[in-house]
């Protein structure tokens, strides 16, 4: 089976324009093994993953594996609907977003300003039963207000230490790269250890810490580039596009009756903390070969000698290559990796993390261009 080809999603009928569910691709169950291909290709509706395979009748997968992969299906697809009931297309950054849950890794959005960031990243906090926290960043915007700062107590004639926002479970910053490099700083340690450290006091942060930031592209007005070393601790980069003609019919004929912003409080709960500590435990036990485990470090390591790049990715781009291949793998219903999970988080795990030479940027290389040839170029693992 060629992974990259498309495979509709059993929730077809809960995509808008869509009133009846169509079962008219849907093969019987004595039809299902690993080599299904659709009988025919059409443009995806909707919300209609390229990424997720669809369920098998009584069974959530074409195979039996000792782990309870069905348990992850079952919560993708709720995630999945949920979030179809506010966003049209970005099928590939919701599935990127999950990933990021299951592996309590960061995520940076990037896309122009009125493309879904902020909605999307408010819409999938919203299926968690944890807490959440906004900030939106500005120039003026210091470090005390988000780790926290301390305050003077008339009672006790003492200093009180009053959190900040950047104490919750999952954190949105909104255009994170609005704010100068001081106020970035403040963001190193708790992205990488979980923990802030105030007056010489460590204070930790609780069970899951994710940070989904949002950023406009560098070469719009009153921006500044995040440093390098805040780039290495997102587990992703996605960069986001407009959406297509059809797409955007669809948007205008959903909410050409409103005037308001959408009213998240129908969103059902979907994940709760147990809940995602099971997925991160189940993907602790999807396989890798040492076969792949080569591949990866190959990839990663041919960033570092690549005579386009001015700056290779670091050990720490290979073992979040490793987290999201997993995620993935079990999203699509196996608990073994293979080449093509790889392929598929490669270059959102890297492209943050590499710089272009000032002659590959005149040549009008872009870092996917370099991905993708480095990928190509490594001979895949039999």
């Amino acid at each position: 089976m060629n992974e990259n080809e498309e495979i509709p999603s059993e929730n077809e009928n809960l995509t808008p324009g869509s009133s009846e569910h169509n079962t008219s691709d849907t093969p019987a169950p004595n039809e299902q093994h690993n080599d299904f291909i659709p009988k025919q290709t059409e443009v995806p509706k909707p919300f209609e993953s390229t990424e997720i395979p669809s369920s098998v009748a009584g069974s959530s997968f074409g195979f039996s594996t000792g782990l309870d992969l069905g348990f992850i299906r079952d919560k993708v697809v709720k995630a999945r609907e949920q979030a179809g009931n506010f966003i049209i297309g970005q099928e590939e950054m919701i599935d990127l977003l999950l990933i990021g849950i299951f592996t309590n890794g960061h995520i940076l959005l990037e896309g122009v300003p009125g493309i879904a960031k902020t909605l999307s990243s408010k819409v999938l906090a919203k299926t968690l039963d944890t807490g959440f926290s906004r900030i939106q960043f500005t120039p003026d915007l210091m470090p005390s207000d988000i780790i926290g700062t301390s305050v003077f107590n008339m009672k006790t004639s003492d200093f009180d230490f009053i959190k900040g926002p950047i104490f919750s479970n999952i954190i949105l910053i909104d255009e994170i790269n609005r704010a100068p490099a001081k106020t970035q700083a403040a963001l190193f340690e708790v992205m990488e250890e979980r923990q802030i450290t105030f007056e010489g006091t460590k204070y930790k942060m609780g069970t899951p810490f994710l940070v989904v930031a949002t950023q406009n592209p560098v070469e719009q007005e009153g921006t500044y580039n995040l440093p390098e070393a805040q780039l290495d601790r997102f587990l992703f980069k996605i960069i986001l596009d407009y959406p297509s003609l059809e797409e955007e019919n669809l948007i205008l004929q959903r909410y050409q009756s409103t005037t308001k912003s959408p009213d998240l409080s129908s969103i059902t709960t979907v994940f709760s903390v147990d809940d995602i500590k099971k997925i991160q435990d189940i993907l602790g036990q999807v396989k890798i070969e040492n076969q792949l485990l080569s591949y990866i470090a190959q990839i990663t390591n041919s960033t570092r000698s690549h005579g386009k790049l001015y700056l290779g990715a670091s050990p720490r781009a290979s073992l979040n290559m490793v987290k999201a291949a997993k995620a993935m793998a079990a999203i699509r219903g196996r608990d073994f990796i293979t080449p093509d999970d790889i392929q598929s988080i490669a270059f959102h795990v890297l492209n943050h993390r590499v710089i272009l030479t000032p002659e590959a940027e005149m040549e009008g290389l872009t870092a996917k261009d370099v991905v993708d040839e480095i990928v190509q170029k490594i001979e895949v693992p039999r």
